[in-house]
């Protein structure tokens, strides 16, 4: 749809004109939001971002999209870099990725060279082992620590293994490096949230794998270095995470039964929905609500894997990226990739999920920030409004809108109310929305022996805002988005209008909403998404 046309369907929108010559293309929808307990919660910083190890050379179809963008070789000085990681105070950050477990650390007795990544046939993923030297990590420690993030970092599962066949690898881990870099780590004073433990090692594995006995009892012994280390020091005791790879039940079910209860804190599962980052059907996968809806099932399987066999830990996405091998041109870092990572935010958090970490902060196709200039991609900007505006609190949602119409809800953070998350798949119709708490609205006397149906209940739009908006809870905010001049491969996305790009002084821009009326109906544009907050929605879950 061009942006003349989304322009005057908005415009239908915002008047209710069903006279219009557009008429057909505005539907109204009820929603109905449960706000008598959450379904679940997730952490406070639910939002994380990853670094990754990729060298320069790292390339895929053709393409090398990564620059100089690794944790080893990424400038840190740049004032754009800290001030995108500040605005979210804090943004949690997730150091690792596929060649961590080719990182050695050049501190204590390392008895090789200190040397970086560099490609060679036969080493994992095409490259040999690298090298992080302290120098390096003092540099990250400070850049971390100037911008207050939190931080989860990827440890090297496969020092002192040798390959098996195929991807199997075995053999004991040496956790020597390991134990002095943590206590090089900890003798710093610099404050990390939690270690993790191998990347994609799991099950069949990418690369290479590791099975779940011997990975299991590493785990003890890295919980062992863990507590030792950290005994006598001012640092709180930092979380264990693992295993940081693709969900299959009966590896992580035995992780979990061979580790046991104490052991592992977080567990991480990576996911790329989307297959290869040069699919030609990439566009249609994210804007196909079916396929969108398929890899809810894994989020349930991992919740409950985690329930029946570690009730003690809990679920993270790990890593995720859309599309993998970096990524997809033209796709993973415009405006048309937000569809697919608000909806994963969105439907992760509905199964349990407490942390959600995007691949990447910086590099590949899929950054969040531009390589280079540091810009923000969309996708950056949906990130820092779900971590400002949702919650931890999750909330079931009924609506009686077509599939094309998500819905998602969660108490609002920091404030009274509910926040709802709107993504309108359709490129031609725009809904009208309806919100109610769930309460039956007696619409007349003949109506009172009969039950009604959520459409029934809900026939004359409006927001339901308790018993009275005597508190000045007047108004509501919004945040739509769309795409710069109607091209949804835009690398600009526009906030109720508006282009959202750094400021002449080069600060990230105000996320500003408009204000509407709270009992006037909510309206969401055709291919774009909206971020709504309620702020007098009778939930008692959210007081």
């Amino acid at each position: 749809m061009g942006f003349k046309v989304c322009f005057f369907v908005f415009l239908s929108c915002l008047l209710l004109v069903p006279e219009t010559t557009m008429a057909q293309d505005v539907k109204h929808a009820s929603i109905v939001i449960e706000g008598a307990s959450r379904i679940s919660e997730t952490d406070e910083n639910f939002v994380c971002a990853t670094l990754d190890w990729w060298p320069h050379d790292k390339c895929n179809y053709d393409n090398c999209p990564w620059g100089y963008s690794s944790v080893i070789n990424m400038d840190l000085s740049r004032p754009l870099l800290a001030k995108a990681v500040q605005a979210f105070k804090p943004l949690r950050i997730r150091i690792g990725g596929s060649l961590q477990d080719q990182v050695i650390y050049d501190v204590g007795n390392l008895k090789t060279p200190c040397r970086p990544f560099r490609k060679m046939n036969s080493g994992l993923f095409g490259f040999s082992k690298g090298c992080l030297h302290m120098k390096r990590w003092d540099e990250l420690n400070s850049f971390l620590t100037e911008t207050g993030a939190i931080v989860t970092f990827g440890l090297n599962a496969l020092h002192g293994r040798h390959k098996l066949r195929g991807n199997a690898w075995g053999g004991a881990w040496n956790h020597i490096n390991t134990q002095d870099f943590i206590n090089y780590t900890v003798s710093k004073g610099y404050a990390i949230d939690s270690w993790e433990f191998g990347n994609e090692l799991s099950g069949n594995g990418v690369g290479a794998s590791v099975s779940a006995e011997l990975y299991g009892k590493d785990l003890i012994v890295l919980r062992e270095v863990i507590n030792k280390v950290y005994k006598d020091s001012q640092l709180t005791k930092p979380s264990l995470v693992a295993p940081g790879g693709f969900y299959e039940q009966q590896w992580y079910s035995k992780l979990l039964q061979i580790s046991g209860p104490g052991v592992v804190d977080v567990v991480t599962h990576h996911i790329y929905n989307l297959g290869s980052g040069n699919d030609p059907e990439l566009v249609k996968k994210i804007l196909n609500p079916s396929y969108l809806s398929k890899i809810s099932e894994t989020f349930k399987n991992v919740n409950q894997t985690i329930q029946e066999h570690g009730p003690w830990a809990s679920p993270w996405v790990g890593e995720s990226g859309g599309a993998y091998n970096s990524g997809g041109r033209h796709v993973s870092d415009t405006f048309i990739d937000s569809f697919w990572y608000l909806d994963q935010l969105g439907m992760s958090s509905k199964h349990n999920t407490k942390v959600y970490c995007r691949q990447t902060l910086v590099g590949g196709f899929y950054g969040l920030l531009e390589k280079g200039t540091f810009v923000p991609n969309p996708d950056y900007y949906s990130a820092l409004l779900w971590h400002r505006l949702m919650g931890k609190g999750v909330l079931a949602v009924r609506s009686d809108g077509p599939p094309h119409l998500r819905v998602y809800a969660h108490c609002s953070k920091g404030r009274a109310g509910v926040t709802m998350l709107l993504i309108n798949l359709s490129n031609q119709t725009c809904f009208t929305v309806s919100v109610s708490n769930g309460v039956n609205i007696v619409l007349n006397a003949e109506s009172k022996q009969r039950k009604k149906s959520l459409l029934d209940t809900l026939k004359k739009p409006f927001s339901w805002i308790g018993s009275k908006a005597s508190d000045g809870y007047l108004n509501r905010e919004e945040y739509h988005l769309t795409p710069e001049n109607g091209d949804f491969r835009s690398k600009t996305m526009n906030l109720n209008g508006k282009p959202l790009k750094p400021t002449a002084t080069g600060d990230i821009p105000n996320l500003e909403p408009v204000l509407r009326g709270v009992n006037s109906p909510v309206n969401v544009l055709p291919l774009s998404m909206s971020f709504i907050v309620l702020p007098n929605f009778d939930a008692s879950a959210c007081s």
